[in-house]
């Protein structure tokens, strides 16, 4: 597959072990990225000297410590060359790579989109209640230029995703959601039910002291509502 729109796609993980491997076998077989960047962030396992050895064409990337998410990817659009940016999760299973590559298609023919949500149409009940299936997606395509933006303000741990969906709001950016089969792994599979609970639990109580209840509440009503024109509705 070949795009001529320019794409960099950014995977961060950490301590994600093999299940990085099944997403980076996917993403380099499509052949449709100017640049892959993945970046470690301070893992303690030996999942980027793998990566290394498997694919060592990759830009390999390793935060000195762990950091957050957006950290993760503040340093790998450093690197970034190509107009537009595919931001990827590490986690992810079931990847259908027909579907990705369509997917990626779709924002060359659209110029005036400025950006692609890859909506989880496989989440669980609890994701979709809050339309955290759109709004919360790691998986999205926008402009590098808008990326750095947003990577210019006051946006750090697990706000990235919101203070995206908030620039493009207030900008009034052109943004549209494509279906996605893709599942992520919950936290509570990654840690344990204790655990992993937590985790969400710090997740949002972080979104909403960046992004306060009324801007959350305002994306869940209105923000990213359509899908990408000619496709239908999928609920």
């Amino acid at each position: 597959m070949e795009n001529n729109c320019g794409i960099t796609c950014i995977i961060p993980f950490y301590n994600e072990g093999d299940r990085i491997f099944p997403v980076l076998e996917v993403v380099t077989a499509l052949g449709a990225f100017d640049q892959i960047i993945c970046v470690d962030d301070g893992s303690e396992d030996d999942t980027l000297a793998r990566i290394r050895q498997r694919w060592p064409r990759l830009t390999v990337m390793r935060m000195p410590e762990n950091q957050g998410k957006t950290a993760a990817i503040k340093r790998a659009v450093q690197a970034v060359e190509s107009p537009y940016v595919m931001l990827m999760d590490a986690d992810l299973r079931n990847l259908e790579p027909n579907e990705l590559a369509q997917i990626v298609r779709m924002i060359g023919t659209c110029p005036d989109v400025d950006m692609l949500i890859f909506r989880r149409l496989n989440a669980e009940w609890f994701v979709r209640m809050n339309r955290a299936d759109v709004l919360l997606s790691g998986e999205r395509i926008l402009r590098t230029a808008d990326l750095r933006a947003v990577l210019a303000g006051p946006v750090d741990g697990f706000q990235l995703e919101m203070a995206i969906n908030e620039y493009m709001w207030k900008h009034q950016k052109e943004v549209c959601w494509v279906p996605w089969s893709a599942k992520n792994t919950y936290k509570m599979d990654k840690r344990g039910p204790v655990d992993g609970f937590l985790k969400d639990v710090m997740m949002y109580a972080d979104i909403l002291q960046y992004i306060g209840v009324i801007s959350f509440v305002r994306q869940m009503a209105g923000f990213a509502r359509k899908p990408l024109r000619g496709k239908p509705v999928l609920t």
